[in-house]
């Protein structure tokens, strides 16, 4: 028998590599950009074409690297950073692996222009598919590196085939570029895509957050400061008031990396519990510095998981210090002690101050008409003819109501074991099948729905059916009902848009953009009306006319929000099917137009509801596949009783 393992060649290992580093086109800029900062670069330049498709450049004045080294870096496991396997637990570098540059030359064409710090001549490498094409001189006046990555899986047609659609890879690219700004905040970085161009100056924290988020006027930050013998974290939470349904603004970082951490982010989240409404998420800036050996970044290729080796000791540290915060920076509203908010008057020299005045009507009398608890009338004066009408006409609801003085003959029947004819106010014992409920069943539909509705809990509806009671989830029968609704006034294609008198201003980052990119045409096609102002300002001028609610721009962050890195599907939707999209644009106005949980009915506005509900094709489910009510038959219910 012939052997029959073999050693893969080093273009099909490092293509199986690039599937696990290099995703999307988000995943080369991450790579490049560490790798120039791992190089000592002060400026870093980001150039981008056709969301990464065609180019990817990257350009830094670190201290380049030497015609060997650079023909060395695209080598699998070549790398400067480790020497051993010890160096793993004290990183200070941003790569280590030395897989990143190989897995991006083997689905692509790379063309690396770089000169070493001190020598007056560099190099030129091309390559194309793992496979080195040239290597020629290269004269610059300054030392660094100059990466392009053309022609993104050219060679690798599956993976070319789903990537997303340009919009969703920008809105990666953007949010990529925003950690590796925050994190970098002392360098100068730069990224031009398709024409827009940001540019961002060394600074502050403080200060690089707010050019990330110049427009956001609703971003108000405290500082978090602590530093002990385990960790010292410092950063930014946002105020209660600030918090967002969509797209919260959430950051993590260690010793200068981007990482997440479900266990961090609770600690965050149980601190903001009762001060923020539900359904919305705070926003945070936080980078924790640890000792680089308690902690694990050697976990996935991404090195975006860390695990950390004192995390239970860091929960109370972490939770202690943005509880002060929110208690030091007034994160609750208080009364300022220390201010008169009414002038105090002042006295003239000799003025003696008078006592208060009040200006009462002769004989008037407080407590007149009322009567104390053993009957009598308080205020004195008697009981007379007048004030008993006059008492009895104001208090009527209570006074006038007398219980029969032959009470018990409402429970002769009932003591005597005997039914009761129903004379002299009694209650007649009759059955339901006896007398039933007037124009019950003339007002029963086809589905079986009678006219009494209840609600309970403010969430859910209660009426009977012949199969039983029917328990409704209110907002998901709303959810279907207008979800509907926007489709089938979209398909009638008459006039949506009633516009606005005083225009919405929407204020959008650079993920949000991208995704309004994608969903714009939709988006008008419902009626909405989204115009450009400047500064990355946008104001809504219109509409949908179908639309009852008072914040629009609250549904139009839900839609682009459905259209982020969180649901990637709907990038691909677009390419296999527009009406797939306008459906899931549909979705999003539903839920956020929807009647909430909490919200009280009307037994008209219930009966309404559960009407249109079953006049629908459909009335199950929500058109995300969730239930919208249950039955609960006699027989359940007899047992429960039982």
């Amino acid at each position: 028998m012939s052997d029959i393992i073999r050693l893969l060649p080093d273009s099909v290992a490092n293509q199986i590599a690039a599937g696990e580093v290099i995703q999307r086109p988000s995943a080369v800029v991450k790579e490049l950009v560490e790798n120039a900062v791992d190089a000592g670069a002060g400026h870093i330049q980001i150039f981008i074409q056709d969301a990464g498709r065609t180019l990817i450049q990257v350009i830094d004045d670190g201290k380049g690297m030497s015609p060997t080294d650079a023909r060395m870096a695209f080598e699998r496991h070549a790398t400067s950073k480790i020497r051993k396997a010890d160096d793993l637990f004290a990183l200070n570098t941003m790569g280590f692996r030395g897989e990143a540059l190989p897995s991006i030359c083997a689905i692509s064409q790379v063309e690396l222009k770089t000169q070493a710090k001190g020598d007056t001549i560099g190099t030129e490498l091309t390559i194309s598919a793992s496979k080195v094409e040239s290597q020629t001189a290269w004269v610059n006046s300054t030392s660094g590196s100059s990466f392009s990555v053309r022609n993104l899986f050219f060679n690798a047609p599956a993976r070319r085939k789903f990537m997303k659609s340009d919009n969703v890879e920008r809105s990666n690219i953007m949010k990529e570029f925003e950690r590796l700004a925050l994190v970098n905040n002392n360098l100068r970085l730069s990224l031009t895509m398709d024409g827009k161009v940001i540019d961002l100056m060394p600074g502050s924290f403080k200060q690089r957050i707010s050019d990330l988020w110049k427009n956001d006027r609703k971003l108000h930050l405290m500082p978090v400061d602590v530093d002990t013998s385990l960790v010292k974290i410092t950063g930014f939470v946002g105020r209660p008031e600030s918090a967002r349904k969509y797209s919260p603004l959430q950051f993590l970082f260690v010793n200068g990396r981007n990482f997440r951490h479900p266990y961090f982010h609770k600690a965050v989240m149980s601190c903001f519990e009762k001060l923020i409404a539900p359904g919305t998420h705070p926003s945070y800036f936080l980078k924790f510095e640890v000792d680089p050996a308690s902690v694990d970044v050697n976990i996935s290729p991404t090195k975006n998981e860390i695990k950390f080796e004192y995390e239970q000791q860091i929960w109370p540290i972490l939770v202690a210090t943005i509880r002060s915060a929110l208690g030091k920076y007034a994160a609750v509203p208080s009364i300022d002690f220390s201010s008169d908010l009414v002038p105090a008057a002042t006295l003239q020299e000799g003025e003696v101050p008078k006592a208060p005045t009040i200006d009462m009507p002769e004989g008037y009398n407080p407590f007149e008409g009322v009567t104390d608890s053993f009957g009598g009338v308080a205020g004195g004066g008697g009981e007379t003819p007048e004030r008993t009408v006059r008492r009895h006409s104001s208090m009527s609801n209570y006074h006038s109501r007398r219980v029969s003085s032959n009470w018990e003959k409402l429970y002769s029947g009932f003591m005597n074991g005997t039914e009761n004819d129903g004379g002299d106010g009694s209650i007649p014992n009759t059955s339901p099948e006896q007398q039933p409920l007037p124009g019950l069943e003339e007002n029963m539909g086809d589905c079986g729905i009678g006219p009494l509705c209840l609600q309970y809990a403010l969430k859910y509806i209660i009426t009977p059916t012949r199969e039983g009671l029917l328990l409704i989830d209110q907002h998901r029968a709303h959810v279907r009902i207008l979800y509907e609704r926007f489709l089938k006034e979209v398909g009638k294609m008459e006039k949506l848009t009633q516009h606005l008198m005083f225009p919405e201003v929407l204020v959008l980052d650079g993920v949000q953009q991208a995704a309004l990119a994608i969903v714009e045409d939709e988006l008008a096609k419902f009626g909405f009306l989204i115009e450009y102002d400047e500064e990355n300002k946008w104001r809504i001028t219109g509409v949908p006319v179908m639309l009852r609610k008072e914040t629009y721009s609250d549904i139009v962050l839900s839609i682009l929000e459905s259209v982020s890195e969180t649901s990637e599907n709907y990038g691909k939707d677009l390419k296999v099917s527009p009406e797939a999209l306008m459906e899931k644009v549909a979705l999003s106005m539903a839920r956020s137009a929807a009647m909430v949980r909490g919200c009280k009915l009307s037994a008209a506005e219930m009966e309404q509801l559960t009407g249109e509900l079953f006049s629908l094709p459909d009335s199950s489910v929500t058109p995300d596949g969730k239930r919208i009510y249950a039955v609960m038959s006699e027989e359940h219910i007899s047992a429960l009783i039982h």
